[in-house]
């Protein structure tokens, strides 16, 4: 049975895997506090089906409570351990089986396991609190094994903490002209897949948010990073397939394992 993974923009996929639905980083907004939506129209009403849906991070951009609120009732939902200590908002989603987890948990779903690994990110909700919770990446593991990084930075024993993989879901930009500490751009995405060595990969985190006002700043860091990680990646790993989807748009990959 093929997995297919489809891109809705942002960090924001659906990965079905044994006739489970993963979501990520939930985000269906057209527009959020300073960040409008300049690429790719809104995902459809059925974007939100899933069975269990995924947050890697406490970032609004990522951890979005009115996106979550559009998960149907009893959908699984994975967040960092301390974060409904962090997002008082996440109290509001009594419709859904939330829990905590930290790396090296696993947590099974049908014919799935998905595992939860560290990343190398600020895990804080910005701006507010001193409340920390791990920045995360998760692992799904069913008829392959896909990882998605969420945010992070390249870190030495990423390959050792994700362990082998078929597909991985790799950040290669961000939502503004600048990427800070933490972030993969195309250049180091590309390293990241050489250390991981999946077989198939799929650029993420990139081209769909960009800054009210910021258009003519550096508007290259908005369009180019996904060619950019295609070009470098058949460089750094030529025998990794990378597959640089449009917005809403998905592919199937075989997943012999």
């Amino acid at each position: 049975m093929p997995v297919e993974i489809t891109w809705w923009g942002h960090a924001t996929c659906t990965v079905q895997d044994s006739n489970v639905r993963v979501l990520t980083d939930p985000l269906f907004a057209r527009r959020l506090a300073h960040l409008r939506r300049r690429r790719g129209a809104l995902p459809p009403p059925g974007a939100p089906h899933a069975d269990v849906a995924l947050v890697s991070h406490l970032h609004a951009d990522h951890l979005h409570v009115p996106s979550l609120m559009r998960l149907a009732e009893g959908t699984r939902l994975l967040v960092p351990r301390g974060a409904r200590r962090a997002v008082p908002g996440l109290r509001r989603l009594t419709h859904l089986r939330v829990s905590e987890v930290a790396p090296g948990d696993e947590t099974p779903v049908g014919d799935i396991v998905v595992r939860a690994v560290p990343a190398r990110h600020d895990g804080r909700r910005l701006p507010f609190g001193p409340h920390r919770s791990p920045a995360l990446g998760y692992v799904i593991a069913g008829e392959a094994r896909t990882y998605f990084a969420g945010d992070t930075g390249l870190f030495d024993d990423m390959a050792d903490e994700v362990g082998p993989v078929e597909v991985a879901l790799l950040p290669v930009g961000g939502w503004g002209p600048y990427l800070g500490e933490g972030h993969l751009d195309a250049g180091r995405a590309a390293q990241a897949l050489a250390r991981l060595a999946p077989r198939s990969a799929v650029p993420v985190h990139y081209g769909t948010y960009w800054p009210i006002g910021m258009d003519a700043v550096r508007p290259h860091e908005f369009h180019a990073p996904g060619d950019e990680f295609v070009r470098l990646a058949a460089r750094h790993a030529p025998a990794v397939s990378v597959h640089r989807l449009g917005h809403g748009e998905s592919v199937r990959l075989e997943a012999a394992r």
